[in-house]
């Protein structure tokens, strides 16, 4: 069954935050609405009075969108197809247009048009009428820093050997943004956004070789791939979600994903996307579930907090559906939302978990190292730096019912519910961006996979070198909060 529908100077490169916000926030809330039997001369008519590109062909009756006709379509019918201006637009429509619904992610309306070439998207509310309309233009956060070139090359890439190529050039690219000065929020959501694309078409180019089980299936990421935070040395965390038409066929289907999903692993492996040490892989039968499977697994966790559980489940509640069909994911999300808040248990384990790995600051503001045998007097940025920001982030997101993944919007969307000060949320976010920065620099700087992450205050300037203790700080802080709130 198929699943296939879901060269710029790099000093003039979009800099804004990452984009899991909702389409709702920002789409275009009243775009150019006509009817069936509205004419092409009115339609133009009225594109010319509102400037606007695009139409949208809805029912009067029932208020559902019916089709979408573009001020290009419309010319190029009167001027090639003979249509006349007093034909209903109907005629020259594009029927069942794409649409998306209007609470989905800006990132996955980005992923959406990006992979399918589309110049217009439609959002809609719960019940199928229309919201509003978003266009490329409102889009471009993808395609800043010389991507549309690589998106075009990602969607024509026919075999593996492709797919490594283009993956290799989107790593370069990265890096000479990064060094012209993107922001970290933006590099990240950039490297996020083109690695979905070629993990996309990887699975679509595998899927064409199987005889999948004819059941709704998605594969998930978990991780920083699920917060949209990936840098140059993320490894894969993914899984597969499928439904079931009943609990007994569960087990030969999920034997029939498994190779599939092994044979995906290998791939995004061999394109630069490191396997997970830790075997957090939808090739593995503990990540190839059932939409009933993962929401007891989840249940499990919220219900017994065993330590070394919690420990191993925190990067599970960031997951985001990739590709597939998303809706079992979807509810799987809007279970935990609602699920999640009530048990004090696992947030005190968690807020634990988060708190058990100090800053490495000593008492009198030096720096502290973990006594790393093949690399002394370093810090691991990763453990003893982002992962405060990340793991505060996710706790306060958790408890709140909030459904970002993102980090930044983590913070942002919960700083206010608890009542912190916009200026001390901004400090979070900030320090939380200047440790990322530290680590990509340091990724930029070796092959090493055991050192990616690992930085010698030494090899800093003295201005870096305070601002990376005033970083660590700050992740002090955010310990001191949890602390109180979940700990005491």
């Amino acid at each position: 069954m198929s699943q296939k529908d879901v060269g710029t100077n790099p000093k003039q490169a979009v800099t804004h935050g990452f984009d899991e916000r909702a389409l709702r926030g920002f789409a275009r809330r009243n775009p150019l609405v006509v009817t069936p039997a509205t004419t092409l001369r009115e339609t133009l008519y009225r594109s010319s009075q509102g400037q606007e590109d695009a139409a949208v062909v809805v029912d009067p009756a029932s208020g559902l969108p019916l089709g979408l006709v573009t001020l290009r379509d419309l010319l190029h019918a009167i001027g090639f197809e003979d249509g006349g201006l007093d034909d209903p637009i109907a005629a020259h429509m594009i029927g069942a247009p794409p649409t998306l619904a209007v609470d989905t992610s800006t990132h996955r309306a980005k992923v959406t048009m990006a992979k399918r070439g589309l110049s217009h998207l439609l959002l809609t509310e719960a019940d199928g009428r229309l919201f509003g309309l978003v266009t490329q233009a409102d889009m471009l956060g993808l395609r800043a820093g010389g991507a549309e070139s690589l998106i075009t090359a990602i969607g024509r890439a026919r075999d593996l050997g492709a797919m490594a190529i283009i993956a290799n050039r989107v790593r370069r690219r990265g890096a000479e943004l990064f060094h012209a000065g993107m922001g970290v929020d933006a590099l990240c959501q950039w490297i996020s956004g083109l690695n979905d694309l070629i993990a996309m078409r990887i699975i679509e180019l595998i899927e064409d070789e199987y005889d999948l089980p004819a059941v709704p299936w998605c594969w998930l990421v978990f991780g920083s791939e699920g917060r949209l935070e990936q840098t140059f040395a993320s490894d894969q965390d993914n899984g597969l979600l499928f439904v079931v038409p009943d609990p007994g066929s569960t087990e030969s289907i999920r034997d029939a994903f498994l190779p599939f999903a092994q044979d995906v692993n290998k791939a995004l492996h061999h394109c630069g996307m490191e396997r997970c040490r830790g075997e957090i892989m939808a090739g593995h039968p503990d990540c190839c579930l059932s939409a009933d499977e993962w929401r007891q697994r989840f249940a499990n966790w919220l219900r017994v907090p065993d330590p070394r559980a919690t420990l191993r489940s925190t990067i599970f509640f960031d997951f985001r559906p990739l590709y597939g069909q998303s809706d079992a994911a979807d509810q799987l999300r809007a279970w935990l939302i609602n699920e999640a808040p009530g048990h004090g248990r696992f947030f005190h384990a968690l807020a634990e978990q988060a708190i058990n790995i100090r800053p490495p600051l000593g008492w009198a503001g030096q720096f502290t190292y973990d006594g790393h045998r093949d690399f002394p007097r370093t810090i691991d940025l990763k453990l003893q730096g982002a992962r405060y920001f990340m793991d505060a982030a996710r706790v306060w997101a958790l408890r709140q019912g909030i459904g970002a993944t993102n980090t930044a919007e983590r913070l942002r969307a919960t700083g206010a519910a608890r009542g912190q000060r916009s200026e001390e949320t901004a400090a979070d976010i900030e320090a939380f961006h200047l440790i990322q920065r530290f680590r990509i620099r340091q990724q930029l700087q070796t092959q090493d996979l055991d050192a990616v992450n690992r930085v010698n205050p030494k090899d800093l300037n003295d201005l870096h070198r305070i601002m990376l203790k005033e970083a660590l700080k700050q992740a002090h802080k955010v310990q001191s909060r949890l602390r109180q709130e979940f700990v005491h």
